[in-house]
């Protein structure tokens, strides 16, 4: 009796290797894809809290200056070179008494609107302050 004997190669076939190519190869685009997806979400990000502290820096400024003219917008740029943008202000009495004079202290609000460059496209944000100022 003369048996054929089989040897078995070890090893994989050229299609094993093509398959797994290809399911590496997808599983890198998409990989790629979303670090791509979150480096651009992180620097929006970082632009908006950049924008985000900028305004609570000049909405203190504001709240302390005594001698901003109410019913009048006052603006200007950023000072920070790496946020192109600005701000504009408007300080309006909130409340006022009846029968108060000159030196009684009254409630204003002071409506702060910040924007910024998002590549072409303006963001902005409205935020809001209360002080005790004399009339």
């Amino acid at each position: 009796m003369n048996r054929r004997r089989t040897r078995r190669q070890a090893g994989f076939t050229l299609l094993e290797v093509m398959v797994a190519t290809l399911i590496m190869a997808i599983a890198v685009v998409t990989l790629l894809s979303g670090l791509a997806a979150s480096t651009r979400n992180a620097a929006k990000l970082a632009a908006y809290d950049r924008s985000t502290t900028l305004a609570k820096q000049k909405m203190d400024e504001l709240l302390l200056d005594l001698k901003l003219p109410r019913g009048q917008a006052v603006e200007g740029p950023w000072a920070d070179p790496r946020q192109p943008g600005g701000w504009r202000a408007l300080v309006t009495a909130f409340d006022a008494p009846g029968g108060i004079g000159p030196g009684s202290p009254v409630l204003d609000r002071i409506q702060l609107e910040v924007w910024w460059m998002d590549g072409a496209v303006r963001k902005s944000f409205t935020l809001e302050g209360f002080r005790t100022a004399p009339l």
